[in-house]
């Protein structure tokens, strides 16, 4: 049997037998992943206008849809290369970071606030961050590395801070009769472990971290915002998110402004009577007009995310109602 045809019966004899695939890949030939190519989405002429996505959970891990018949790149692969095209491309006039995007993981946040930090640096183009519905948390952490940052007037940003993410199984374990037996050199080795309840200096230790990573977080914004007003710096200190209007009151946004207004003030500071604006996509993403986006990595269809259970403790710059 061919192999691209084998997953699909696989899939197709456990559903007539009663069996149920909880997780995991089925074809690890199947991908998405594809090499960015230049699409013009409007305007005409030698000069060019880039729009970026951050769309989505910021992560450095490809992401995988149900089955596993398609692999998608990471947000920071994916960023990474977009920008490395427009650093390439000398009729780049100006980036625009198109953000709706609730954050991820810490360290992913912090390399793609890097990654447009060192584009800036490296081409002297300037970069506006521009949130459409949500730029929150790690998408927020990474937009204070634009010159700029717009918001559309129904946009959420803020929730500034961070999340240890962990849970204990502990008591089912209990329930079922199953003991952990983990042999460590230390009481501090297996901090975090679900199949443990926490102790209270297991907790001191992980806060310590946690806050370790939320002043990191504040220092750049106060290094990036210098208009952040003194209540707006207060509010924020809880995590809380703010509207564009709130947000603008504060200082934590500089503008309010629709994309296509966004557009034209450009080429204005630009010099330009137009402007081709461009994207970056693989070749089968559909691309009509400026707020097309690249497509999200479809979810993982499970009926027990064993992950739940399985993963180690995750910091997050993430907001996650």
């Amino acid at each position: 049997m061919h192999r691209s045809v084998a997953p699909l019966a696989l899939i197709a004899s456990l559903s007539l037998s009663g069996c149920f695939v909880i997780n995991g890949s089925v074809n690890p030939f199947a991908s998405s992943v594809q090499p960015l190519e230049e699409q013009r989405v409007s305007g005409s002429g030698p000069a060019r206008i880039a729009i970026i996505d951050l769309t989505g959970e910021i992560t450095s891990e490809a992401s995988e849809s149900p089955f596993g018949l398609q692999v998608d790149e990471s947000t920071v692969s994916r960023v990474e290369a977009a920008l490395a095209m427009a650093a390439e491309d000398d009729a780049v006039v100006a980036v625009i970071l198109r953000i709706n995007s609730p954050g991820g993981t810490v360290t992913a946040s912090d390399v793609l606030y890097e990654k447009v930090r060192k584009f800036k640096e490296g081409t002297s183009t300037p970069v506006i961050a521009e949130v459409i519905d949500v730029g929150a948390s790690g998408a927020y952490y990474t937009a204070l590395a634009a010159d700029e940052i717009v918001a559309h007037p129904t946009s959420i940003v803020g929730s500034i801070g961070v999340v240890l993410e962990s849970v204990s199984v502990s008591g089912l374990m209990q329930k079922i009769g199953v003991r952990n037996q983990a042999v460590t050199t230390g009481e501090m080795k297996d901090i975090g472990s679900p199949l443990t309840d926490m102790t209270d200096a297991e907790r001191a230790v992980l806060q310590g971290i946690v806050d370790d990573m939320y002043d990191r977080f504040v220092e750049l914004v106060h290094a990036n915002r210098p208009n952040l007003t003194p209540e707006a710096d207060q509010k924020l200190r809880d995590g809380r998110i703010f509207t564009a209007r709130q947000a603008l009151a504060g200082g934590l946004i500089d503008r309010i402004e629709y994309l296509d207004d966004t557009i034209e003030r450009v080429k204005k500071q630009a010099g330009l009577d137009d402007a081709t604006v461009v994207v970056y996509r693989q070749p089968e993403e559909y691309v009509r007009g400026i707020y097309s986006r690249a497509g999200a990595a479809a979810p993982r269809a499970t009926l027990i995310d064993i992950d739940t259970f399985q993963k180690t403790p995750r910091l997050l710059y993430l907001w996650n109602p």
